[in-house]
């Protein structure tokens, strides 16, 4: 998939738009000032480095974040209709998904991702970007965590928790927080759960999106 640098700017208009009605202050000024940093950057980021993952793409990053926003409000009522729990606020899950996927843009100096120079990798793995080796590894929601507090942005428990975990179980770390064998380790908040979901489908919507695109 190709984004325009029209399609681009508005995506990123889009965002930051929401930021602006959802996100209250004072973090929202700070959110302004990480974004004249590292704004440009995040509208041109992809949100994954493959093309059989999703948004491996210049401007990926913001169209998951956007679509995620809108599932996690979607999944939200889907949940409270069934009888769950909403014990967050709307500010908390728009946050949370706004910025759940951050670390991906890089380390606030540097890209994650760099552009796939090998052809070989390109057409035979669908590998459109490659990580960049001269930053710290981290995982993405460290990385997000980790960037959020550079930039002086607070966030609250529930908030760390729905970031921290949003990968669910397919991320082998956050087990301890999803398989409780006790009563008092289980989630406090359905936040987490409610951004796992909202992030899952919308990857795979993504994913869907972009199947005719893929070489092989």
């Amino acid at each position: 998939m190709k984004l325009s640098a029209e399609q681009i700017e508005q995506n990123y208009n889009q965002f930051v738009t929401i930021v602006d009605k959802c996100i209250s202050s004072p973090r929202k000024e700070k959110i302004w000032e990480m974004l004249k940093q590292v704004g440009e950057d995040m509208a041109v980021a992809p949100a994954s480095g493959k093309n059989w993952y999703h948004g491996a793409y210049a401007g990926g990053y913001i169209v998951h974040v956007l679509k995620v926003v809108t599932a996690a409000m979607k999944v939200k009522k889907l949940f409270e209709s069934l009888g769950g729990k909403i014990d967050f606020t709307d500010e908390e899950l728009v946050f949370s998904a706004l910025f759940h996927d951050l670390g991906k843009i890089g380390d606030g100096n540097k890209p994650n991702y760099l552009v796939q120079d090998s052809e070989w990798h390109r057409k035979n793995q669908g590998s459109m970007y490659k990580n960049n080796p001269d930053i710290d590894f981290m995982l993405v929601p460290d990385r997000s965590l980790y960037l959020l507090q550079k930039f002086g942005i607070t966030l609250d428990q529930k908030e760390y928790l729905a970031i921290l975990n949003h990968d669910g179980l397919f991320e082998e770390t956050n087990k301890p927080y999803f398989v409780s064998f006790s009563p008092d380790s289980k989630f406090k908040t359905n936040l987490p759960n409610i951004l796992h979901v909202a992030d899952h489908l919308a990857a795979i919507a993504e994913f869907n999106e972009e199947q005719d695109d893929l070489p092989f």
